[in-house]
């Protein structure tokens, strides 16, 4: 399991009146008929209809404290670890008790295990496709509200937990205090947003009062406010060179898609690519990959022009961290160009295809008797 205890606190009580105000209501005239009828032991299985990393533990432990709170009995079977591989339409886990008590929890339970093994899934392929670059989580600003920021966050650490045990050095942590404990960590990272920028009135302005203030932290730089990534991003190495040679000294570039990094255009990024990985613009295959690779805002060009620049002012150990859309076909491409990124900073693990989400379960054993919908007896144990 991924660092971090029961998140949820005392709950007795909440998860009752949750389930009574945000289940299905044809799961509660389940429940009345089952009573009237007589109660079944049944068990369900829960599956995706696309590959996840298995990251069943928000959904273990909310079952885990339904059960204790109206005092039931029930068996949850995990078939693959945390963190492993799961194919489209293999059950993560069995579900086993109450008919008339399980039927009111499907919804929920569901809601707690979909987004998080694709988020995971997305997190683990954007490390094995960087494996010597550090990544940063920045889910918080696109999720909505703090349980899908702490859902977002556990599925990144789990994601980047089987990449590691793949080689992969995957995230170091993320943005914010609430959600660091599921990477091992006390508190988040970060130096300064666009905003410190606007207020200082220059980017080296901003890093003065940056340094001023945490003298003894490394110091990572947006470089992109006033369009003069390079132009700031030297004057700022210039002024603190002892940051810079000790590698403490660090770039973001978060151009946005409107223009290019200082200096380029379409032909010198060409040009750029060509000097450094020709390859990459042999190898693209559509409109999109051709954008990450010479286009606007943070493309391998941009990010290879300002390693040209640090470099030749003799700023080889000044760091880049590259953000903007950061989600796994991005990095495929960063690869394919060998983009000299440090870090990447990114919430775009986060699921853009919401409805590839949507977990399933379904039931397969009534009273010890197997029995599915059809087209789905791929579902039943395979010792039935």
């Amino acid at each position: 399991m991924a660092p971090g205890g029961d998140i949820h606190g005392d709950v007795h009580g909440e998860i009752e009146a949750d389930i009574t105000a945000r289940t299905d209501s044809y799961f509660t005239r389940t429940r009345k008929i089952v009573e009237r009828f007589g109660d079944q032991r049944v068990t369900y299985a829960i599956f995706l209809r696309r590959p996840v990393i298995c990251a069943p533990r928000l959904m273990a432990e909310w079952i885990a404290a339904a059960a204790r709170e109206r005092g039931i009995e029930v068996d949850l079977a995990l078939t693959h670890e945390e963190g492993a591989w799961v194919g489209a339409g293999e059950p993560l886990a069995y579900l086993a008790g109450s008919m008339r008590h399980l039927s009111e929890m499907e919804t929920i339970l569901l809601q707690k295990i979909g987004p998080v093994c694709v988020a995971a899934h997305n997190a683990w392929q954007m490390c094995l496709m960087l494996p010597n670059v550090t990544f940063l989580a920045m889910e918080a600003r696109h999720c909505a509200g703090a349980e899908m920021q702490d859902m977002m966050a556990y599925a990144c650490s789990v994601g980047s937990a089987a990449a590691k045990r793949e080689g992969a050095v995957g995230f170091i942590g993320n943005a914010n205090d609430g959600t660091a404990h599921w990477f091992g960590a006390t508190r988040g990272f970060g130096t300064m947003p666009h905003s410190l920028i606007g207020y200082a009135g220059s980017t080296l302005r901003a890093a003065e009062m940056f340094h001023e203030t945490f003298p003894d932290e490394p110091m990572t730089v947006l470089a992109d406010y006033f369009g003069r990534e390079i132009t700031d991003g030297l004057a700022v190495c210039a002024r603190f060179p002892e940051l810079a040679e000790s590698g403490r000294l660090s770039f973001r570039l978060d151009t946005h898609g409107g223009r290019f990094l200082e200096g380029l255009d379409p032909a010198s990024s060409y040009a750029v690519l060509e000097r450094h990985a020709p390859g990459a613009i042999r190898h693209y295959r559509d409109e999109a990959e051709l954008r990450f690779l010479i286009g606007t805002g943070v493309s391998a060009a941009a990010i290879w022009r300002m390693r040209e620049a640090l470099n030749d002012a003799g700023h080889k150990r000044a760091r880049i961290v590259a953000s903007s859309g950061f989600g796994a076909a991005k990095c495929r491409v960063m690869a394919d160009a060998r983009a000299p990124i440090d870090v990447v900073g990114t919430g775009s693990f986060i699921p853009d295809s919401w409805h590839e989400t949507y977990a399933t379960a379904d039931i397969v054993e009534y009273d010890g008797k197997p029995m599915v919908k059809l087209g789905r007896e791929f579902l039943l144990r395979r010792e039935m």
